[in-house]
């Protein structure tokens, strides 16, 4: 007589998940392979990710990838390695997408706020301080500032308001009279011809006016035909509504002489 190998059929009538194992002769037990639960003859590939989350931190994903296997990803709104996920900050990186004059709060995963720092105004994206501040800030303006810087002229630095009509660089740079009028000493008289007080006159003001009264003493006369806006009938407003703080800026294209 021989022993009766009771895995030698079918597996001994253990699940294909299972191993049979011989103990005594005719008998068997099944045990359910690695990865698989149950008693032997029905085995169920074990889910890690049904218990503590598979090991994956709390702000990750947890994802079955086989017997008793699992992959961490981290969620969005967090970086690491999925086992360990840290909450990234928006405003860490180039301050959130803000205005470098604005201030980022996070909010909520992926979502924060732009807000503009006091002394400044715009949607946090794009924020503006004083008239003063931005005309250096514009490489179309920025000569208009440093000869009012040359010439300690800080009048638009005030509260205002103001409205402004600044020769456009190129051709500040390029007139031969500005040289004259800095060594006759009547540059500042030129410049603040082109400076208004007590008013922040946008483009679609000055189209229902006539004149406005520099703060050199001197009218500016206004006319408006055929969606042109033009000064002392030779300078042309070329680009306007720059609002700041305290006042607005519009860039002509010739100078002003009172």
């Amino acid at each position: 007589c021989s022993a009766i190998d009771a895995c030698e059929t079918s597996n001994g009538g253990c699940s294909a998940k299972a191993e049979c194992r011989r103990t005594t002769p005719g008998n068997r037990v099944c045990v359910c392979n690695a990865g698989y639960t149950g008693d032997g003859i029905v085995c169920i590939e074990i889910n890690p990710c049904l218990e503590n989350n598979g090991g994956c931190d709390r702000n990750a994903e947890c994802t079955q990838t086989g017997p008793n296997q699992a992959a961490c990803n981290c969620l969005k709104g967090y970086s690491g390695d999925g086992k360990r996920c840290t909450y990234i900050s928006l405003c860490s990186q180039n301050n959130g997408g803000c205005s470098e004059f604005a201030i980022c709060n996070d909010t909520e995963l992926t979502e924060r706020t732009c807000t503009c720092k006091d002394n400044y105004i715009g949607d946090g994206f794009k924020c503006r301080g004083n008239i003063f501040q931005e005309l250096l800030r514009d490489s179309n303006t920025s000569r208009f500032y440093f000869h009012l810087e040359a010439l300690s002229i800080r009048d638009i630095a005030g509260p205002g308001p103001f409205t402004l009509f600044v020769p456009r660089t190129d051709i500040l740079n390029s007139d031969p009279r500005v040289k004259n009028w800095i060594a006759r000493g009547v540059m500042a008289q030129v410049l603040r011809y082109h400076m208004v007080g007590c008013a922040s006159l946008m483009y679609n003001d000055l189209t229902t006016i006539n004149n406005v009264t520099s703060l050199h003493g001197d009218l500016i006369y206004i006319n408006y035909s055929q969606n042109s806006l033009v000064l002392n009938n030779k300078a042309e407003v070329i680009l306007s509504d720059a609002v700041g703080t305290n006042g607005v800026i519009h860039v002509i294209n010739q100078i002003l002489v009172p």
